[in-house]
């Protein structure tokens, strides 16, 4: 572990619902649904499908009155599909109203987000932030005091900037802002503290959207603290650049013992699937070896040596079935999240690579003899040759699940 190093371990364990994070637990996947949630149906569907996907907790907006009505209604529908999933409440600016007015919408969350940038100013900040925490503690619910560096504390900003210019070396701009951030999370956790709400109940970010910037914060935050931490770049992006971006900024704080939930915020493209943000998510940490969510395929990037794209089809279909049936399989085949499938265009690692997988195929190259020797656990059980290969491939990764996983 690094200098920074926060072993996971030292967390206080918060409990969400039916997850608990922090305090040694597997870092949690979390998403936000993009839906009015005054939708019910849109919200209550997409919710599932986020469930689905593997999402572990999900966030809502819950920012006007409608919003707030719906909240519980959208509780039961999700019940009713038999989904558990415990939903976060997204307040900013009028949350105190909301949470005093539809008590019903706080009984039905089972965590609230609090912006401190978002509270108020002065007396009115202390008082709205009060009555929110009042809220969390009268419904024994979590809550994450989110700060952001587009919405932060302008009165703290002020008086923080006024004192670094006072010193004998002054902190640079980016330090200050860290500072800045950090300074406001921990203040209002303690503010929390102090008004009932256990430390077991309190979870604490620092957004930020610039790489090195979010790293640095988090490690200055964990070196303070030992509160439960949500882990996200704030405005990724879109595509590649948001997914590039998370990445780099999550692994390497994951890889220092940094962090209990993360989310991954992509701008979805025009009708995407939102439930990309959780496959990111989740192959961050099943990459990292932090936990394992789907079987991992295994595939060539291809060269001179295949030029059909038969491998790559195959590679993109077996991956899609997996993820697919991973909602029927995780309860019926436990331990098959951990299986490893290899397919491979060519003789030049394909062999190898298939024997090092749990099953894997070596499809021939251009050029190559027109056979496809299948491994399981290193030993070749069979050779499929033909126009039926995919689909023969297909069955046999079924049957070796059912081989080796049912009932565990």
């Amino acid at each position: 572990m690094s200098e920074y190093s926060v072993a996971r371990y030292s967390t206080i364990p918060v409990r969400v619902g039916n997850l608990i994070v922090g305090g040694g637990a597997p870092v949690a996947v979390q998403s936000m649904t993009n839906t009015d949630t005054a939708d019910i149906r849109a919200t209550v569907d997409q919710v599932l499908a986020l469930g689905r996907a593997g999402s572990e907790l999900v966030r809502l907006t819950v920012n006007t009155e409608a919003a707030a009505r719906a909240v519980p209604v959208i509780r039961d529908g999700l019940e009713k599909a038999g989904c558990k999933i415990p939903l976060i409440g997204d307040f900013h600016f009028n949350g105190h109203k909301l949470l005093q007015k539809y008590p019903e919408c706080g009984q039905a969350l089972e965590k609230y987000r609090i912006n401190p940038g978002n509270v108020g100013r002065g007396v009115k900040r202390d008082e709205k932030f009060a009555l929110m925490i009042e809220m969390a503690c009268r419904y024994d619910k979590a809550v994450r005091i989110g700060v952001n560096w587009g919405s932060m504390d302008q009165e703290l900003v002020a008086r923080l900037m006024d004192e670094n210019s006072r010193r004998e070396q002054p902190l640079d701009s980016d330090e200050v802002i860290r500072e800045i951030m950090v300074v406001s999370a921990l203040d209002n956790a303690r503010r929390a503290e102090a008004l009932g709400l256990g430390r077991d109940r309190i979870v604490l970010s620092c957004k930020m959207s610039g790489v090195q910037d979010l790293i640095g914060v988090y490690r200055e935050l964990a070196g303070r603290c030992d509160y439960a931490l949500h882990l996200g770049l704030t405005e990724a992006g879109v595509g590649s650049k948001g997914i590039v971006a998370s990445t780099a900024a999550l692994a390497v704080l994951l890889q220092e013992d940094i962090g209990d939930t993360i989310r991954i915020s992509l701008t979805p493209e025009p009708g995407g699937a939102r439930t990309q943000e959780v496959v990111v998510a989740q192959e961050i940490l099943q990459s990292m070896g932090l936990r394992s969510f789907t079987p991992m395929v295994v595939a060539c990037p291809g060269c001179g040596r295949t030029n059909s794209t038969f491998f790559q089809q195959l590679a993109m279909d077996i991956q899609s079935h997996l993820r697919e049936q991973m909602p029927l399989w995780k309860d019926q085949y436990p331990g098959v999240e951990a299986m490893t499938v290899a397919i491979m265009g060519c003789v030049v690692n394909g062999p190898g690579e298939s024997k090092h997988a749990n099953i894997g195929i070596s499809l021939p190259g251009t050029g190559e003899t027109p056979v496809a020797p299948v491994y399981e656990d290193g030993v070749k059980t069979v050779t499929l040759k033909g126009e039926g290969i995919a689909r023969e491939f297909q069955q046999i990764v079924q049957q070796y699940v059912i081989d080796h996983y049912l009932y565990g």
